[in-house]
């Protein structure tokens, strides 16, 4: 059984946009603001990443870090967890449609609930549950050549 996922959110991110905040109080997912106030055990965690090695099976039994907010407060946050090895999620498509005025936004960019949806299938996780509540799933799940699974169809808000 891999360590619970960690979620750090930034407290600046608007929680109505927040595509991964439904998720909480789950057991596998661990949320904390940033900065958080007490000291993460981040022994055997990768952390997900828009660059560096593309996350794979090899990664199968880390943990998993998902670094929460918008691109622009990204590289402060980046920098905390500097030490945790990345992990990028290459050739996932995002359902999300956001443009960044100030152009910071990466080419092959997630949404927060994309990534961890998208970390959980790469590594053969369960992933029930985690799109239940994104109004995206359907493009989400077509963009990237998967089926819905129950509860995951075009009705998904």
């Amino acid at each position: 059984m891999p360590p619970p996922t960690i979620v750090v959110r930034d407290p600046k991110e608007n929680p109505k946009k927040c595509s991964i905040l439904p998720l909480k109080g789950r057991p596998d997912l661990l949320f904390f603001t940033y900065p958080a106030k007490a000291k993460l055990d981040l022994d055997g965690y990768v952390r997900l990443a828009a660059e560096g090695p593309e996350l794979s099976a090899a990664d199968r039994d880390a943990g998993i870090l998902l670094l929460d907010g918008s691109w622009r407060s990204a590289d402060k946050m980046t920098r905390a967890f500097e030490h945790v090895p990345p992990r990028s999620l290459h050739g996932w498509k995002t359902a999300y449609p956001r443009v960044s005025k100030l152009g910071t936004d990466p080419d092959h960019g997630l949404a927060s609930i994309e990534a961890l949806f998208a970390a959980f299938h790469i590594l053969g996780r369960p992933t029930d549950g985690l799109l239940d509540h994104y109004h995206w799933t359907a493009e989400f799940l077509r963009l990237n050549g998967l089926e819905p699974t129950p509860g995951q169809d075009s009705q998904s808000s």
